[in-house]
């Protein structure tokens, strides 16, 4: 009996180191649910993301450097493809052949119409993130009333594609210097150049006025700005130009803001200004907009010449509608797992949570339901062993066997005694295991040696 106990132990054992069918294909579909989530829920971001610009000496490539400096320490790869402005960047964007990029305020979708939804474009903004104020700069021309005194002189008002001349022929068309084609009217002329180009010739004498928009870190800029014998516009219809068009908002250059020591400029220079958008494709990996977010805020909460600190990134007044992940920055902040985790290892435990979740959710009612179903399996085929031992005691005491039915019993005794061997049962079924085994024992001797038909046998199983 202990050597049958031992032997039935062992066998147990084993059978509990071999790798079952259920954990094999729980495995196999463990896997092939975390594959899902990780290829098509949460893929990794890539390495990589390319970004429209613009000039290579505008305010916008300047800024795409800056955000290149602050993605490099993140380990992704900035590519800047330089533009003529944000006419072309619109059309890069909405082509898909780059994933990001600034837009002029007033050429997106809810500027030219703010009943539009996010429907209507597969564009997003992430934020507003900085000032551009219309610059004009005139020889000596006194435009404080209006820019009908360009009237017949050469002016620059921006490279084709770009945004600064649509807002150049939207002002001259106001004020009766171009026709509602953009074409200019009377002996005017109007130069389609912009950037350090066209302050370079209006410096040259070569121009009579020029149309900027641009942040005042523009090259062009501060070139101009450094001129004296240069006149920057104070326009006294800044209110009612805002009202005429809505993504133009008052802005003041104030008092000796540029050089106080030379008291420059002399007196506050009333502006309009439109915003820079940081715009994204819709389907732009949301740990890279976060990204974005976060390099926004590194480089545009500074204090300018026209904003306070903090003032910017802001999700107000974006030409698109606003991008998820830009909602949930401007009300919470960096995801929790950024805050505290380099950016590669906070993706990693993201995208790790989102397969863990699933998986819990699945394994825990499959745990509480497993020893259940594993019980009735093994109590199933304990019982068959025992029916077909009954069925064969049944038939032995029935009637009387020649040498060959004994033969043949013997061999199916045999076969019960194996089949209960060798079918893993857990080691809360040794005990019925080794009674069975017994009954076997049992019916064997009868078949050998037949006791008395009174005598009480113990073939009914264990209950």
């Amino acid at each position: 009996c202990c050597s049958s106990s031992r032997r039935v132990n062992r066998g147990n054992a084993m059978n509990l180191r071999k790798p079952s069918v259920f954990w094999t294909l729980f495995i196999v579909l463990a896997g092939a649910l975390t594959w899902t989530v990780l290829r098509y829920v949460s893929p990794s971001p890539p390495r990589s993301l390319t970004m429209a610009t613009g000039a290579a000496d505008g305010a916008y490539h300047q800024f795409g450097l800056k955000y290149q400096a602050v993605l490099k320490e993140h380990g992704v790869t900035l590519v800047l493809e330089p533009s003529s402005g944000s006419v072309e960047n619109l059309v890069r964007l909405n082509a898909g052949s780059v994933s990001a990029g600034f837009v002029q305020g007033g050429l997106g979708l809810l500027s030219l119409d703010p009943l539009k939804n996010g429907e209507d474009t597969p564009l997003r903004s992430l934020a507003n993130v900085a000032f551009e104020p219309v610059w004009i700069f005139s020889r000596k021309l006194d435009l404080s009333t209006g820019l009908a005194r360009l009237a017949g002189k050469r002016i620059a008002i921006g490279a084709p594609g770009s945004g600064n001349q649509k807002v150049a022929l939207e002002l001259l068309t106001t004020y009766g210097v171009a026709d509602a084609q953009g074409r200019a009217t009377g002996t005017t002329q109007m130069v389609k150049e912009g950037g350090v180009a066209a302050a370079t010739r209006l410096q040259a004498g070569e121009l009579d006025a020029v149309i900027l928009v641009a942040a005042p870190q523009a090259a062009a800029i501060s070139q101009l700005l450094a001129d004296e014998s240069l006149e920057l516009a104070s326009l006294r219809h800044v209110e009612g130009l805002s009202r005429r068009f809505p993504y133009f908002q008052p802005v003041s250059l104030k008092r000796g803001s540029i050089n106080p020591q030379r008291n420059f400029p002399a007196k506050d220079i009333a502006m309009v200004a439109t915003t820079a958008n940081l715009v994204i494709a819709q389907d732009l990996h949301p740990a890279l907009a976060y990204l974005l977010l976060d390099a926004a805020r590194q480089i545009h909460s500074r204090p300018g010449l026209f904003n306070r600190p903090g003032d910017f990134p802001t999700p107000q007044g974006t030409d698109f509608p606003l991008a998820d992940e830009a909602e949930r920055y401007f009300k919470n902040g960096q995801p929790f797992l950024q805050r505290y985790l380099p950016f590669w290892l906070a993706n990693f435990v993201q995208r790790l949570v989102l397969v863990l979740v699933p998986l819990i959710a699945v394994l825990v009612p499959l745990f509480r339901f497993m020893p259940m179903l594993l019980t009735w399996r093994q109590e199933a085929k304990l019982f068959r062993r025992y029916g077909e031992l009954k069925f064969l005691e049944n038939d032995i005491s029935s009637r009387t066997l020649d040498a060959g039915e004994v033969a043949t019993a013997l061999a199916q005794l045999d076969h019960i005694e194996r089949e209960a061997m060798s079918t893993r049962f857990a080691l809360d079924f040794s005990d019925r295991v080794f009674t069975l085994r017994q009954h076997v024992d049992y019916v064997r001797a009868k078949l050998v040696a037949p006791v008395p038909a009174s005598r009480t046998t113990p073939s009914d199983p264990p209950r």
